[in-house]
C-alpha cells in the first residue's frame, strides 16, 4: 500500500522540534509565529486561522487553546505538506521517509522538496538522500543553529532507518547533567550571560540556575511567558536580542562609511550626510528589534511584564 500521510509517531517527531507555544511570538528572524510552526506565510495556516476567527498574529496577544493547535496541525498537515511529499517522492516511500520529509519541509518550505536532498531521492539514491539533508539545511539567517542541526540529523536517521527521536524543542530543567551537554541549552547559556543574566556555569546543563536565569528573561520581555522553560519562543527571543547588537554596528557603520566615502568622492558634505545615513541605519534597527529594546527598557526600570 502506498503511504500518503503521517504517521501519529511522525507528527510526534515533528512537535517534538517545533514545539507548542499557545502564544505568538517571533521566530529568529522576526516571522510571528503560534503552535506548531503556524505562520501567516503559509495559505493553509491562514485559512485554518480564519475559521477560528483570527486573522492576524500579534506577538505576546494571539493565544489559541491546544485543541485549536492540534486541529490546524493536522489540517495544515493534510492539505499542504503531505500532498507535496506525495507529489515529488517515489511511491515505494516508507513511513519513517514520508514522516522524515514531511518534517523537513514543515521546517524549510514546500519548495525543499525541489533541492538537491530530494533529487537524490528520486534518483533513488536513499542514503546519499539521507546523508544529504542531514548536512545541509541548518542555518538561520546565515548562522547554523544547534537546534537545526540536531533536527537535520534526526530527521536523516529517521528517512533511513525509521528511527524516531524524541526531538527536544523544549528543554525544562533537571536535577542531574545531562550525559553530555545540550548543544542548545549552551548556547542560550552563552547568550544570557552575556546580557547580564547569570545561568551559572556555561556547561549545557538546564539545571536550577539556568531556569532561574530564563525565568528573569523572560520576566523583562512582553512577549514571553515567565516558566522557566527554554521552549521556541524564548530560544527565538533570545537569539534575536543576540542578533540585534551585532546588527546595529555593522549595519549602522556600514551604511554610514559608505555614505559618507560616496558623498565625499562627490564633492558633498560628507559628515552630515555619513551621520544622517547612521541615523537611518539606527533607526531601522531599532525598529527591527523593538521586541529586543523593550526587554531592556524593562530590565532597566525592574519591570516584569505578563502576558
Amino acid at each position: 500500500m502506498t503511504i500518503t500521510t503521517t504517521s501519529p509517531r511522525g507528527r510526534a517527531f515533528m512537535r517534538g522540534h517545533e514545539g507548542n507555544p499557545l502564544t505568538c511570538y517571533l521566530d529568529p528572524v522576526g516571522v510571528p509565529t503560534i503552535g506548531t510552526g503556524f505562520t501567516m506565510r503559509s495559505a493553509a495556516v491562514r485559512k485554518a486561522l480564519a475559521a477560528i476567527g483570527i486573522k492576524k498574529l500579534t506577538p505576546g496577544k494571539t493565544k489559541i487553546t491546544v485543541e485549536q493547535s492540534d486541529a490546524i496541525f493536522a489540517e495544515v498537515l493534510a492539505e499542504e505538506f503531505e500532498p507535496a511529499v506525495v507529489r515529488r517522492s517515489p511511491d515505494s516511500r516508507t513511513q519513517g521517509q514520508m514522516d522524515a520529509a514531511t518534517s523537513a519541509i514543515y521546517n524549510l518550505g514546500v519548495g525543499a522538496m525541489e533541492w538537491t536532498w530530494a533529487d537524490l531521492w528520486r534518483a533513488g539514491d536513499v542514503h546519499a538522500a539521507a546523508a544529504y539533508l542531514g548536512s545541509h539545511y541548518n542555518t538561520a539567517d546565515g548562522k547554523r543553529l544547534p537546534g537545526l542541526v540536531r533536527r537535520r540529523k534526526e530527521e536523516a536517521d529517521l528517512f533511513l532507518s525509521g528511527r524516531y527521536a524524541s526531538g527536544g524543542a523544549v528543554k525544562e530543567s533537571t536535577t542531574k547533567p545531562p550525559r553530555k551537554p545540550d548543544a542548545v541549552v549552551k548556547a542560550a547559556q552563552e547568550i544570557l550571560t552575556s546580557k547580564g543574566f547569570n545561568p551559572g556555569a556555561i556547561d549545557g546543563w538546564m539545571g536550577e540556575k539556568t531556569r532561574e536565569a530564563v525565568i528573569a528573561y523572560q520576566k523583562a520581555h512582553p512577549h514571553l511567558v515567565a516558566d522557566g522553560i527554554l521552549g521556541p519562543a524564548t530560544l527565538s527571543q533570545l537569539r534575536r536580542d543576540a542578533k540585534a547588537l551585532k546588527d546595529a554596528a555593522t549595519k549602522g557603520a556600514g551604511s554610514a562609511l559608505g555614505s559618507g566615502a560616496l558623498a565625499f568622492a562627490a564633492g558633498l558634505p560628507w559628515g552630515w550626510i555619513a551621520a544622517g545615513a547612521l541615523v537611518l541605519a539606527l533607526g531601522y534597527v531599532a525598529y527591527r528589534y523593538r521586541d529586543v529594546i523593550a526587554r531592556r527598557w524593562n530590565t532597566w526600570r525592574g519591570k516584569e511584564v505578563r502576558v
